[in-house]
């Protein structure tokens, strides 16, 4: 937890009280339905946690967007951002059921009021959305082609709508099919961890 005050120092109580809840939840959670492996558990607030919220170093979210959160697991990046931003509408999304029952007693339990959860494929969400965040669950462009309608037009934010997917490593070929079309962010610039030394913000809009 002192790591998120850390890069995170001018968060209100109530919003820390959520934060420090997240740890218990997910051991007790994830001792009944394996969302998160064991050695991760040991860095929850590093590998998961700070890393969801590299999305909210790169663009704060405004008060009354939509944001869909595909593949969202155990409810990353999904969750931490829904407790960073209480404004913001979040439907996190898993074709995997008892991920999203994990999800929706976490919610639940801390008392995170702005989050809906629903057990289906990307592809039959029929909502439109700012943005469309995930962590890493394909290939940018077949991800792309997952939630391609998802997405309405708009620019009220830093960034224009659109997809703002974390992906750690060598992204040059992957990323070589959108010819340019995107914005890259290193999240070593914001978080001094060695972890986060290859991890990456991507942006599309």
């Amino acid at each position: 937890m002192e790591l998120i005050l850390k890069y995170f120092p001018d968060l209100d109580s109530a919003t820390i009280e959520k934060f420090s809840q997240l740890e218990a939840l997910y051991n007790e959670w994830n001792s009944r339905i394996n969302v998160i492996s064991r050695k991760d558990m040991d860095n929850f607030y590093e590998h998961h946690v700070l890393h969801s919220l590299g999305i909210a170093k790169v663009m704060q979210f405004m008060p009354g967007a939509k944001v869909m959160d595909v593949g969202t697991g155990g409810g990353f990046p999904g969750i931490p951002l829904a407790i960073l931003f209480p404004e913001t509408e979040f439907l996190l999304v898993d074709s995997i059921g008892k991920k999203i029952k994990v999800v929706n007693e976490v919610t639940e339990a801390a008392g995170i009021l702005n989050v809906k959860a629903i057990h289906c494929r990307a592809e039959d969400v029929k909502q439109k959305f700012d943005f469309v965040v995930s962590r890493a669950v394909t290939t940018l462009p077949e991800f792309m082609k997952w939630v391609s309608g998802s997405i309405r037009k708009g620019n009220s934010h830093t960034l224009p709508n659109g997809i703002l997917y974390l992906k750690g490593g060598d992204l040059n070929a992957e990323l070589a099919p959108l010819k340019g079309k995107f914005k890259l962010f290193d999240l070593s610039d914001f978080f001094s961890e060695a972890f986060f030394e290859t991890k990456k913000v991507v942006h599309v809009g």
